[in-house]
């Protein structure tokens, strides 16, 4: 599992360069947003290496004998909310409500950074929790897994660039962002929703 977890993060890094660069290419090009996009690659390389710390090197440890076995079913709520935020925001900016769809979509991101506190409370106390179906069924589960944490490095630094380019009225560079950071953050909301409910049935706990 943790072979497995030191390649998804591999895949990470690949993912968040490849599909954030040309991102940057085209939209940046004042000094502060060139500050800004120094201030979210410092971010994002942070919080890629403490994710890397937490899920590759340390072990697991209890804090203070808290149980929080119940966060994965919070996290599932958590990414369940984003989702549908998601669909609701770009719902309304397509009817042409885009003061309703900024709500939305801060909603989206509020829901995913409360799943990102919550999955890194429970990691640092439990640990993984390890797959144990086989055959087909784990291929189908390492090929969602892997592909979730992959995508989801481009969550906070699309996020983060998305917000950037709208709050200062650059729609159009605000519209090349979400053109990728869109299906990506679906898709790994959804698929966060999925592998709990695979977890939940063919999942062993490591503490």
């Amino acid at each position: 599992m943790r072979q497995t977890i030191a390649a998804s993060v591999g895949l990470v890094a690949v993912a968040a360069l490849s599909l954030h660069m040309p991102i940057m290419t085209h939209s940046v090009t004042a000094p502060r947003d060139k500050s800004f996009a120094l201030f979210t690659a410092v971010v994002s390389v942070i919080a890629l290496s403490f994710l890397a710390w937490l899920l590759v090197l340390r072990t697991a440890a209890p804090i203070g004998g808290i149980d929080l076995r119940f966060l994965p079913a919070v996290n599932a709520s958590f990414n369940a909310l984003a989702a549908t935020l998601l669909v609701v925001g770009f719902v309304l900016i397509k009817q042409g409500k885009p003061y309703l769809h900024k709500y939305a979509m801060v909603g989206a991101f509020a829901a995913s950074s409360l799943f990102l506190v919550s999955y890194v409370a429970y990691h640092y106390a439990h640990g993984d929790t390890k797959f144990t179906g086989e055959g087909a069924l784990r291929a189908v589960y390492f090929v969602i897994l892997i592909s979730h944490i992959a995508l989801s490095a481009i969550i906070v630094p699309g996020a983060l660039f998305a917000f950037w380019f709208a709050g200062t009225k650059r729609f159009s560079a605000h519209k090349r962002v979400t053109r990728v950071l869109l299906p990506a953050w679906l898709y790994v909301s959804v698929t966060g929703v999925v592998i709990f409910f695979m977890l939940r049935a063919w999942g062993q706990s490591a503490a």
